[in-house]
């Protein structure tokens, strides 16, 4: 069910004159959902009185991924495919598919079906009000555990009060970008990209538009929760120093009670002649101290491996093959 937000547009912005909408798809093993998906995405675009390209973004798929979009370029001329030379993962894919994309508004989605295309005619309208951004959240999940949707319903309020950036909250990839948003994010070439931050530190006029999220499909979820959890680390070392603030907190708080503790040991030596504390206090002390500098170091080499990253200045991705669409003319791809 689509659902609007009841605010009105607050860009003075004329409606954009051109008529090309780009559609980035990455795709990584998608073979079993692939065909389905792009029947229900070319209806969509068929209903738009747009032109419009797909971007087909094959992230170093292993099942026959490659095969059948070879296939589907063959019936549909607007089928463009962008072929990595390994997996790079989503966030990389995404980037490739925005630096091919030549049209003047942008729609990323997933190839799951978990994000409906029927949706992009709403956003399209949208951005013909006049929004840079309009982005698609989250009204339910269906199709995924309790645990999954808590730790996202945490982590995602957990980013949002820990960020710099204004990040929604139940909002994924999906989304449409006008060309100045677009070029502005192709500008941000940092290795570790966390792509739902930068979709918002880059700015203009945003609009949400509510929606139901659909199950997979068909395959299995790439997304497991061990690359969840270092999906979150990303997100939250990539948009805010807090961890590193909040170890420089711990470590006073710790040094602060451990000179209490001592001052409280001498009072009670002298006073009470009470023997020193032995063995077991003395370890549970130094374990938990231990611990304490162990978890420090631990954020700070979060943010000093990063740093390793990006001095070596490497190229985001490699392309291994590129097929454009027959109907479009791209002059955006670096």
């Amino acid at each position: 069910m689509i659902q609007e937000t009841p605010d009105t547009p607050h860009s003075s912005l004329a409606a954009p004159t051109t008529t090309l909408l780009s559609v980035v798809v990455p795709a990584f093993n998608e073979a079993e959902v692939l065909p389905e998906f792009h029947r229900r995405l070319s209806l969509a675009l068929d209903g738009l009185d747009l032109d419009s390209e797909i971007i087909y973004v094959n992230d170093g798929s292993k099942d026959a991924t490659a095969d059948i979009l070879r296939a589907l370029q063959k019936g549909d001329p607007r089928v463009a495919i962008v072929d990595l030379s390994r997996n790079f993962g989503k966030e990389i894919a995404m980037t490739a598919g925005l630096d091919y994309a030549a049209g003047d508004a942008v729609v990323v989605i997933d190839a799951d079906l978990q994000d409906p295309p029927e949706l992009i005619p709403e956003l399209v309208k949208h951005w013909r009000e006049g929004y840079d951004d309009v982005y698609a959240r989250r009204s339910s999940r269906d199709g995924e555990s309790f645990i999954k949707r808590a730790t996202a319903h945490l982590f995602y309020r957990l980013l949002h009060a820990l960020s710099n950036v204004d990040i929604p909250p139940d909002t994924g990839d999906f989304r449409l970008l006008s060309r100045r948003a677009v070029d502005s994010l192709k500008q941000l070439r940092e290795q570790h990209r966390f792509m739902k931050g930068l979709f918002n530190w880059v700015g203009f006029e945003r609009k949400e538009v509510f929606y139901q999220r659909d199950p997979r499909g068909a395959g299995k979820s790439k997304w497991n929760y061990w690359r969840l959890w270092n999906f979150a680390l990303e997100g939250i070392t990539s948009h805010t120093t807090a961890p590193l603030r909040l170890a420089s907190y711990l470590g006073f708080v710790v040094a602060l009670c451990a000179f209490v503790y001592a001052l409280y040991m001498v009072y009670d030596k002298l006073v009470h002649g009470n023997p020193v504390a032995g063995y077991p206090s003395l370890m549970v002390t130094l374990l938990f101290l231990g611990g304490v500098q162990l978890i420090t170091l631990g954020v700070i080499g979060e943010y000093l491996g990063r740093m390793f990253d990006e001095s070596k200045r490497r190229p985001l991705y490699f392309i291994k093959n590129y097929m454009p669409a027959a109907t479009v003319k791209n002059t955006n791809a670096e």
